[in-house]
């Protein structure tokens, strides 16, 4: 699983706003948000979790450490040559 302080800094690495993420994983808006507002790993279903870690590691995000004590995120960008 993944801390929402992953996720705020997933979507600050990618420039993309809450409802960027929201459209892009099929997460709501409003879930999102939600998620967004609570600490460590956010209380939620788990298949919406996974969308939105999914959706955050195909846009380049790895998630490291351990979420709730010392949790990271890196951004891979692909770069072709």
């Amino acid at each position: 699983m993944i801390s929402v302080c992953q996720i705020k800094g997933a979507r600050g690495l990618l420039g993309w706003s809450a409802s960027k993420l929201a459209e892009a994983s099929g997460v709501g808006i409003a879930t999102v948000r939600r998620y967004e507002l609570q600490d460590g790993i956010p209380s939620s279903n788990t298949s919406t979790l996974l969308s939105i870690q999914t959706t955050l590691e195909d846009a380049g995000i790895e998630f490291t450490g351990n979420p709730l004590v010392n949790p990271g995120v890196i951004l891979n960008l692909k770069h072709d040559i």
